[in-house]
C-alpha cells in the first residue's frame, strides 16, 4: 500500500543544507497500524507529511497504493490525496467559518459525486457528536473538534488513515476515545493506519513501531502477530 524509497529532505539555508531526512526506506502493507516514534526534531512529522503528499521529497520516490507521488503535480497530488488518504492534524485545522457537518462534508464534496449529507451526519453521531453538529469549531472543546477532524477524514472511506500526534492537545479521557476510533477504523474498515506520536502507550498498540532519531530509521519492530496474520492470508491466496 505505501512504499518510501530512499526518501531524503533537506532545506537549504543560504550556503548552508540542513539535511531533515537521511535516506529511508519502508514498505507498510495494507491494513498495518504503525506507530511513528522519536523526540522532537527526528523527522517522524516530516516523513508523515511527505507520505501523505502534503509536502514533496529534495529526492527519493514515495508510492501510495501503486501511485508514484513523488513527482506529481499539485492538481494530480491534491486528486490522490482526496481519494486514498484521510489526514488528522493534531491542531485539528477545522475551517471556523463552517459548522461540524459542513467541515466533514468539504472532503466528500470536493472528491466524491453525489451527496455525502447522510454519510456526514452518520459519521458524526458515530463520533457522539449527533447533537452537535451544527456548531461552530470555536464552540466546540478540542476533544470534540478532533472527533470532528476524525469524521471528516473518514468520511470518503480513504484506504489509509494518517495522524500527526491526533492525542497530543487531548486530556487522557478524548485522547482515548480518539484512539480507539482510529483503531476501530483500522480493525473493521481494513484502513491502513499511520500515526506519529510521543505516547509510548500509544505505540504499544500498534502492530509495528518505528523509530526515527536524526532523520534515520534506527528501530522498526513488527510484532509476530502481524507476521503470522500476513503469513496466513498469504497461504490461503496461495494455497
Amino acid at each position: 500500500m505505501i512504499e518510501i524509497r530512499n526518501v531524503q529532505k533537506w532545506i537549504q539555508n543560504g550556503s548552508r543544507r540542513v539535511e531533515i531526512l537521511k535516506g529511508i526506506t519502508l514498505r507498510i502493507p495494507a491494513g498495518q497500524f504503525v506507530a511513528i516514534v522519536g523526540a522532537s526534531g527526528s523527522g517522524k512529522s516530516t516523513l508523515l507529511g511527505l507520505t501523505a503528499g502534503l509536502d514533496t521529497p529534495s529526492a527519493g520516490e514515495i508510492w501510495l497504493d501503486g501511485t508514484p507521488i513523488h513527482n506529481l503535480k499539485e492538481k494530480e497530488l491534491a486528486g490522490v490525496r482526496g481519494s486514498k488518504i484521510g489526514f488528522v492534524f493534531q491542531s485539528y485545522q477545522l475551517i471556523p467559518t463552517l459548522t461540524a457537518l459542513e467541515n466533514v462534508l468539504l472532503p466528500f464534496e470536493l472528491n466524491i459525486e453525489g451527496n455525502g449529507l447522510e454519510k456526514a451526519r452518520s459519521l458524526l453521531s458515530a463520533v457522539g457528536l449527533g447533537e452537535r453538529m451544527h456548531h461552530y469549531p470555536v464552540q466546540l472543546s478540542g476533544g470534540e473538534q478532533q472527533r470532528v477532524a476524525l469524521a471528516r477524514a473518514f468520511v470518503v472511506d480513504p484506504p489509509i488513515v494518517m495522524a500527526d500526534e491526533p492525542t497530543g492537545n487531548l486530556d487522557s479521557t478524548n485522547g482515548q476515545l480518539v484512539l480507539d476510533m482510529l483503531l476501530q477504523r483500522n480493525r473493521d474498515a481494513g484502513a491502513t493506519l499511520v500515526l506519529v506520536t510521543h505516547d509510548h502507550e500509544v505505540a504499544s498498540r500498534a502492530d509495528r513501531k518505528i523509530v526515527l532519531r536524526d532523520g534515520l530509521v534506527v528501530e522498526d519492530t513488527l510484532p509476530n502477530s502481524f507476521e503470522q496474520a500476513t503469513h496466513e492470508q498469504e497461504s490461503g491466496i496461495h494455497g
